[in-house]
């Protein structure tokens, strides 16, 4: 059985009081738990975890060397500007897929980009909580190599609440 971490980072855990316009009403909780149930439909295991301290993100990635067989990690803002992520996500030999629920490249300008997504496989955006299963199936169905799941995981941002719920 594969063991899947699902990273979350700052104010990740304010899902359905923040700005729920953007980032919809699901809360944290709900998005972990339809993700570990779809994980256990594709015969995964997961292990959740959430923090708004860049630290603890940066060990909890140093700890999952050689523990696991992918990671799906929603950075948030420091997707922006954190190197130092960057470089314990490019340092680890797990893969990882960068999630996002609103499409950060419609965004403010401060947003548009990642300063993590070179050291990932693939990046998700804007697709909502579906999102996370998208990426979730990169992770499991073996993507031909870093383009091709950059290319499949990049879709057209999808809108409204039809695309999933939380974005």
């Amino acid at each position: 059985m594969k063991k899947i971490l699902l990273m979350n980072g700052p104010n990740l855990n304010m899902l359905g009081v923040r700005d729920p316009a953007i980032y919809g009403t699901d809360t944290l909780a709900t998005i972990e738990a339809e993700f570990a149930a779809y994980a256990a439909e594709r015969g995964a295991a997961v292990d959740c975890f959430q923090s708004n301290h860049e630290g603890a993100l940066i060990d909890r990635l140093h700890e999952a060397h050689g523990c696991y067989d992918g990671i799906v990690y929603n950075p948030g803002a420091h997707t922006h500007y954190s190197y130092a992520l960057h470089d314990a996500v490019e340092t680890i030999d797990v893969p990882v897929v960068e999630i996002h629920l609103s499409d950060i490249e419609a965004r403010e300008e401060f947003r548009r980009v990642s300063v993590i997504a070179p050291a990932c496989i693939a990046q998700v955006k804007g697709l909502g909580k579906a999102g996370y299963l998208r990426a979730l199936d990169i992770l499991l169905d073996g993507p031909a190599g870093k383009d091709g799941a950059s290319e499949a995981a990049s879709a057209p941002a999808a809108e409204g609440p039809a695309a999933g719920g939380a974005r």
